[in-house]
């Protein structure tokens, strides 16, 4: 079995990754949103527009 992200062979101590760097990095994926499913539920659609004119908004405010 090879790492999923570096594609190295695993260690049966950070199965599936080939260590705790590449499992780091494959867990900073998940909390940054990298591996999120996408949505059509119309609520997370409107969340997510709002999201975006609120992060345009605090954008085009001067500093």
């Amino acid at each position: 079995m090879s790492c999923p992200m570096c594609s190295k062979k695993t260690l049966s101590t950070y199965r599936p990754f080939c260590s705790r760097r590449c499992a780091d990095l494959d867990l900073a994926k998940w909390f940054n949103g990298s591996y999120a499913a996408p949505s059509r539920d119309p609520e997370d659609i409107e969340a997510a527009i709002e999201a975006t004119e609120a992060a345009l908004d605090e954008v085009q405010k001067p500093h």
